[in-house]
Formats: C-alpha cells, sequence, structure tokens
C-alpha cells in the first residue's frame, strides 16, 4: 500500500540527510519528497511517500519520532488534500501548438513558455492527473519534465 506522512522537523542543516539516512539503513524506498517551510520559518514540512505494508508503516513512523529534530509526524490517509506541480516541455511546429493549447484548456494546464521549438507546460493537481497529462502529450515528443513530488496536507482542523 501507498502511504503519505507529514513530517515537521526543525529548519536547519542536515534534518534532511538524517531523515533519508533512516530510510536508506532500513531499506526502505522513497517513492516522493518534498520539503518546505512552513508559517512558522523555524519549521520544514517533508512530505513523505513511500510504499508498504502496515509494519513498515508503523516501524518508519516510530524511527522518525526517535530522531532530534522530528517535532511531529503523521500519517495521511485518505483524509488528505495532495498535490503535485509539473513543468513539461515538449517540442513544437505550428499544428503542435494549437493541439498542445487545446490540451492544455482540458486539463487546465498553463502555457508558461513558447519559443521557436518548444512549448513548456505547468499544471498543479493529482499525481494521477499529471501523469495523465504526460500521457496525452507523449505523443508531441516529450523534451524534459520537472515535477515536485506530491505535497499534502491533513483535510479540516
Amino acid at each position: 500500500m501507498k502511504y503519505t506522512l507529514s513530517v515537521l522537523v526543525e529548519n536547519q542543516p542536515g534534518v534532511l540527510s538524517k531523515v533519508v539516512s533512516l530510510f536508506a539503513r532500513r531499506g526502505y524506498n522513497i517513492d516522493s519528497l518534498a520539503v518546505g517551510t512552513t508559517e512558522d520559518t523555524t519549521i520544514s514540512r517533508m512530505t513523505i511517500v513511500g510504499e508498504g505494508d502496515d509494519h513498515t508503516l508503523e516501524q518508519v513512523e516510530k524511527q522518525l519520532n526517535k530522531l532530534v529534530p522530528v517535532i511531529k509526524v503523521r500519517y495521511l490517509g485518505d483524509s488528505a488534500t495532495q498535490a503535485e506541480l509539473l513543468l513539461v516541455k515538449i517540442g513544437r511546429d505550428m499544428q503542435t501548438l494549437k493541439e498542445v493549447n487545446e490540451i492544455a484548456a482540458l486539463m487546465k494546464a498553463e502555457v508558461v513558455d513558447v519559443s521557436k521549438g518548444t512549448i513548456t507546460l505547468r499544471f498543479a493537481g493529482e499525481h494521477d492527473k499529471c501523469a495523465t497529462l504526460c500521457d496525452l502529450l507523449r505523443p508531441y515528443g516529450i523534451r524534459e519534465i520537472a515535477r515536485t513530488g506530491v505535497i499534502a496536507l491533513e483535510k479540516g482542523q
């Protein structure tokens, strides 16, 4: 099963390394990792997506809670709002530009750069919708993709 963890940590050098090392030492893979400061600049939020059974999830949570710079670990089940940011650059000609604009409008993506040979789109949404957009654009020749990884917040209070 896929799991998403929200980990609040002290915003200081070396914290990311400690968290990633914990996963590596135990042979757990990280599918997605996003880190950024919170409303309090002394605290960062790590959103970690991984895969494992209930036992693996329990072990990861316990081990993370033992790290000194970790403030709080929360498992985000279905009660989370998740998003990912995607930038995708594709090759273009005049016909491609029209068709890609139609796909962008359909998916609510934004064209952020058009040059002589490429078009770059920006899209923010759920992981599956990012994958769908990539699938729709693949026939036009994807040149580059950059993704942030999943960020998530628990719904409600």
